[in-house]
């Protein structure tokens, strides 16, 4: 081949390069515009409208992480946390929490 003919060749793959490269941004845009319309409307995920301690219990904090909704309550002088499913509301285990527990090695 010539060398005009390989600077023609060069330049039409330069040219080929450079509008794939912009081709593909372009898919990569509609791809993330996509997702972030699915991501942004779901919808929030349900929780329950309440939990039951038990009566007479002094509620000391209460949050929600990982599918449970953890309640710290003092009952009778006795720190307690009980564990809610967050759909239901319904109880999934209680752990009594003591002092002067010796420290774990």
């Amino acid at each position: 081949m010539s060398p005009e003919a390989q600077a023609v060749l060069g330049k039409a793959r330069r040219s080929f390069g450079i509008s794939i490269g912009i081709l593909l941004l372009g898919f990569m845009a509609i791809g993330f515009a996509i997702v972030y319309r699915v991501m942004r409307d779901a919808p929030p995920p349900s929780m329950a409208a309440a939990v039951s301690v038990p009566a007479g219990a002094e509620v000391i904090s209460a949050s929600s992480a990982d599918g449970t909704i953890n309640v710290l309550y003092r009952l009778d002088g006795v720190v307690m946390l009980g564990a809610f499913d967050r759909e239901t509301g319904a109880a999934t285990g209680t752990v009594r929490i003591e002092a002067g527990a010796p420290a774990l090695p």
